[in-house]
């Protein structure tokens, strides 16, 4: 038995429910605690009063720590496992947080927001890089997409706790709330197997066949292993990922990541403020955070769907110019519901894009630097999370007209759906496994 085979080719078990389901825990949480501050930005500003300058700048070293522990995290999940790392940095945004809730001054504030960022950027990819290797391959977009999705989830539930708690209560209670993880953490390390690759390379036989066993009980009980010694031709998997076939791809999925992190984290961060200078009450610039989050729910599930049946290319590139003109628009509309519309719309082609751009990315290269690829692309994306809050604050600071700001957003969009469009398809991993499928068809019939 090829293990990594056996699971791309196994049926969805509850294994893989219950996996899915924790997984996507996390990703809600994660989304909550992101968005949050975004929500709550109008309340630190009169309780500190701090500028727009220092709130967007708090964003930016937020998303930093993001970068950061993308990378970290990244590096050392093949040393210490992905299992572990996916705890670890659950427990850390978890905790800090809850302990943001408690903050005296912006400064400490903004020390435990940077912390909790590094277990932001360090749980995404190595969850998308564990489920993709228990994920049967003919469901492995639509799962980690339906994963990420945790994440508009969260950012949906900030946007309702905010509307219920802020004005009564204060921004404290809602940052509190994020400390629930900590209380599923035995139920996670239960459920939650350790990586696969990380089982192989250590020849942890007996932790395989338990994983096995759950999904064909029959295969783990003749379960024997041999190892073919593979000459390595790189040094690192991130070499690996500028080889010849790969390089111009690789350099366009970091660039389009980019600008998906601009777009979301210019939304995520500013949303609530956009559209109270554009005219509207506090009450509905926090549901437009929930709608943003509708869809890209929304988006997510049914374009993941369409993926399937068209490719990535076909659906993410036409989403990339859906979200620019939308942007574009949404500065001149002065109809609370045509506003939600396209909101809904910007929703599917942000966050709901780069939910689907993290199964591309996870579809497109091989196992072995699978890991290295997601990392590094989300690593790459997080600068432009790092520019974004700081961007848009420079913008408001310039009194311009609502519509313009939008604009100024919108224009990332337009450059990332140019950076996909280079990506090339011919050395993607699932082309080379789809031409396999027909040899091994034609040879069968040919038998």
């Amino acid at each position: 038995m090829n293990p990594i085979s056996f699971f791309e080719q196994s049926k969805l078990k509850p294994f893989h429910i219950l996996l899915i389901f924790w997984l996507f825990i996390i990703m809600m949480f994660e989304g909550y605690d992101v968005v949050i501050y975004g929500a709550t930005i109008p309340f630190l500003k009169e309780s500190w009063g701090i500028s727009n300058i220092v709130a967007g700048s708090i964003g930016s070293y937020t998303t930093m720590g993001t970068a950061a522990g993308a990378v970290l995290f990244g590096l050392y999940s093949n040393r210490f496992g992905r299992k572990r790392i996916i705890i670890f940095t659950t427990m850390l945004f978890s905790i800090f947080t809850m302990l943001s809730g408690f903050a005296p001054n912006a400064i400490i504030f903004t020390i435990c927001r940077v912390i909790a960022g590094f277990g932001f950027g360090g749980v995404m990819p190595n969850i998308a890089s564990l489920i993709s290797e228990y994920s049967p391959l003919k469901y492995r977009a639509a799962i980690i997409s339906f994963i990420f999705c945790g994440y508009s989830v969260g950012a949906m539930g900030a946007s309702f706790i905010g509307q219920a708690l802020l004005t009564d209560f204060g921004w404290q209670p809602v940052y509190w709330i994020g400390a629930i993880p900590l209380i599923c953490i035995p139920f996670m390390l239960k459920a939650i197997p350790e990586s696969l690759d990380y089982l192989l390379q250590n020849k942890q036989h007996d932790r395989i066949a338990m994983v096995v066993d759950k999904i064909q009980p029959s295969a783990a009980t003749t379960l024997d292993f041999t190892y073919q010694k593979i000459a390595q031709a790189q040094k690192s998997p991130i070499s690996a990922l500028f080889k010849k076939r790969f390089a111009v791809s690789t350099t366009m999925f970091w660039l389009a990541c980019f600008c998906t992190f601009i777009l979301m984290y210019s939304l995520n961060t500013w949303l609530p403020t956009l559209m109270l200078q554009a005219g509207y009450n506090l009450s509905s610039s926090l549901m437009f955070v929930a709608v943003l989050q509708m869809g890209s729910i929304v988006g997510t599930l049914i374009l993941g769907n369409l993926i399937q049946r068209i490719g990535f290319k076909n659906v993410l590139i036409p989403l990339y110019l859906v979200g620019a003109i939308c942007l574009t628009l949404i500065g001149f509309s002065t109809n609370l519901y045509l506003a939600y519309f396209l909101i809904f719309l910007i929703g599917a082609a942000t966050v709901g894009l780069q939910n689907m751009s993290n199964a591309f990315v996870a579809a497109y290269y091989p196992v072995d630097i699978r890991s290295a690829a997601l990392g590094s692309t989300m690593a790459f994306g997080r600068i432009g999370s790092i520019l974004a809050p700081t961007y848009v604050a420079v913008l408001l600071t310039m009194n311009l007209q609502p519509q313009f700001n939008f604009i100024a957003i919108g224009i990332a969009a337009v450059f990332g759906m140019i950076a996909l469009f280079f990506v090339n398809d011919k050395h993607a991993d699932y082309q080379t496994a789809q031409e396999s499928d027909i040899k091994n068809t034609e040879t069968a019939q040919s038998l």
